[in-house]
């Protein structure tokens, strides 16, 4: 994760259960060339109680007020989660999921995933966090809904065994549903990174591709952002996610942005813009004709492009100095031209 942003398509629940429409986000995020796309493991029966409300955002398009029963539409199986993986490297993209119970991490776990994401939702899920400081691979920890404290809690569980601080990468986010530009305080991110000295990223649920493009330029290493195939469709998050075409533009805009924060750091011209300096600096013209013996004062000058002759700059030191020839309006000056 030290080398570029890693930049992961959350799919989730897009796929509103179905397989094949699961398979066309594989493709549709293979196409934006992300480098994951991540899907979520869960049950509805190891997610949430039967009287489980759903959230605001959730009832949008759906008068069930059930979370047991929006869940259990949404789940795909352990054998669909196989069928999905070999799908994916059969498209050569990195398939991920996030698990929401210690069912879902053992599952994970024994397909030798490289890492863990933790919602933001388990970050107060001490068995959870417990196992996961147990496995000791690198993980992702989502904040949204959480303040420092209860930040500081779960490192300290996640740390606690196996698994090191180094290995961790802690996502900045908000988790409403569209997210207002108002309310992502975007800076919360380097507030993390100094309080924790962890690497930072940014989970983004806001309607656009601008603020997870502005959190790499602040040093986001790990970007999360949903997608789903239609905006339109039937489901809990499919109106807080990027169209096809978005997310091409939100990876194009991050490549670009990693490109560009990419240099030494330090105020230097590059050799491409080396050539244009001749070109677009001044130098030092005469406005009027002079004679031998007259002085150099400012009246008698114009500053002009190309810079290919004496700089503006040496105007103070050239002050008052005697011209030792004749020259024509419109000459421009060689140091040998004056005393």
């Amino acid at each position: 994760m030290n080398k570029k942003v890693v930049i992961i398509a959350e799919a989730g629940v897009n796929h509103n259960g179905d397989i094949n429409l699961a398979k066309k986000m594989i493709d549709v995020a293979k196409n934006a060339g992300v480098d994951y796309v991540k899907f979520q493991t869960f049950t509805a029966k190891g997610l949430a109680n039967k009287d489980a409300k759903k959230a605001d955002y959730q009832l949008t398009n759906d008068n069930d007020t059930s979370q047991y029963n929006m869940l259990k539409n949404l789940e795909i199986s352990f054998q669909d989660h196989i069928t999905l993986i070999d799908y994916s490297k059969q498209k050569k993209i990195k398939f991920f999921s996030t698990a929401f119970d210690n069912d879902g991490l053992d599952f994970l776990n024994s397909l030798n995933f490289e890492f863990f994401k933790i919602p933001s939702g388990e970050i107060t899920n001490y068995p959870y966090l417990k196992k996961l400081s147990i496995i000791g691979k690198p993980v992702i920890l989502s904040t949204g809904m959480s303040n420092k404290e209860e930040i500081k809690k779960a490192l300290n569980i996640l740390t606690s065994n196996t698994l090191n601080i180094e290995d961790i990468v802690v996502l900045h986010c908000n988790t409403d549903y569209p997210t207002a530009y108002n309310d992502v305080n975007l800076k919360a991110m380097l507030d993390i990174k100094e309080t924790f000295n962890v690497k930072v990223g940014y989970s983004d649920h806001t309607l656009g591709i601008e603020v997870p493009i502005a959190s790499v330029a602040l040093g986001a290493c790990v970007i999360e952002k949903h997608f789903t195939l239609d905006r339109k469709m039937k489901g809990p998050d499919h109106s807080a996610s990027l169209e096809p075409n978005e997310l091409i533009d939100m990876v194009q805009g991050i490549r670009n942005i990693e490109k560009a924060i990419s240099g030494s750091g330090f105020k230097n011209p590059t050799e491409s813009e080396l050539k244009n300096q001749s070109i677009s600096r001044k130098s030092i013209f005469l406005k009027k004709d002079v004679k031998k013996g007259d002085l150099f004062t400012e009246e008698l000058i114009n500053t002009l492009r190309p810079g290919t002759g004496l700089s503006p700059m040496l105007i103070p030191q050239l002050l008052n100095k005697k011209f030792n020839k004749k020259l024509k309006k419109n000459n421009k000056l060689k140091l040998g031209d004056l005393d």
